[in-house]
């Protein structure tokens, strides 16, 4: 079974929808996409800028996604260190947590002082996506045990998931058992980047999930589309570290 982490296409956030840009960025994730077959789910976050990213897709195969609540955007919260305003617990600036090994850990990552004073706590959110990737699973009959996946009829297929970059790394984090937070802030996941997680059974019935590929976008270059570098910060110091390169 391949589970495909698919993030949005460019975004318009100021409508919750896409640029121009990020709607033919969906035009040739449509044609990529199309073409799998068996595909046992289509599944969709809530939100806006991901469902217009799905539906060229869902009008080329003849299909609907099932909107799965927690596939929205991870939303919890935390106080700024620089500003003390509420703010999205990723993207921090690398000087204010990369000597914090406690934030490498899968284990501890979310008991951080960091996250205190958070009005959505960040492991209440976390819990919630663990639940929600596991609860699909196993309908799909892959059932959790410990840090793997117990499955008796492992097959060839896909799941196809349309979200958020943050909130796919939080399904990797639980799926491979990695601190979400290092994953946030150590890779980036392109606007339709597509994300490939192969079942690996050496053990008869029993499955982790391998990554293949991280933000992949090679359908956007058939049609001569340029990845969008929505999500990266700039290569050289500009003097507004805080701001997101389009």
């Amino acid at each position: 079974m391949k589970i495909l982490l698919i993030r949005h296409a460019e975004p318009d956030y100021s409508i919750d929808s896409l640029t121009p840009k990020g709607r033919r960025e969906a035009a040739l994730l449509a044609k990529r996409l199309a073409p799998l077959t068996p595909v046992e789910g289509w599944y969709c976050s809530p939100l806006g800028r991901a469902k217009d990213t799905a539906a060229p897709t869902m009008q080329a195969v003849g299909a609907q996604c099932e909107i799965l609540p927690w596939l929205r955007e991870f939303c919890a919260t935390m106080p700024d260190p620089d500003t003390g305003k509420m703010r999205i617990p990723w993207d921090l600036k690398p000087a204010l947590w990369k000597n914090e090994r406690a934030l490498y850990n899968e284990q501890t990552w979310a008991d951080h002082p960091l996250f205190a004073g958070g009005t959505v706590p960040v492991d209440q959110v976390y819990a919630e996506t663990c639940e929600g990737i596991d609860a699909l699973l196993a309908k799909h009959s892959y059932t959790r045990e410990g840090y793997m996946y117990r499955c008796q009829h492992n097959r060839e297929g896909y799941l196809v998931l349309f979200c958020h970059m943050a909130v796919a790394m939080a399904v990797m984090g639980h799926l491979q058992g990695v601190s979400p937070f290092l994953l946030w802030h150590t890779f980036c996941m392109p606007p339709t980047g597509v994300t490939t997680l192969v079942s690996e059974e050496r053990t008869p019935g029993l499955v982790q999930f391998r990554c293949f590929q991280l933000g992949d976008t090679s359908h956007l270059a058939v049609g001569d589309e340029r990845p969008s570098r929505m999500a990266m910060f700039p290569e050289v110091y500009n003097g507004i570290d805080n701001t997101m390169q389009s």
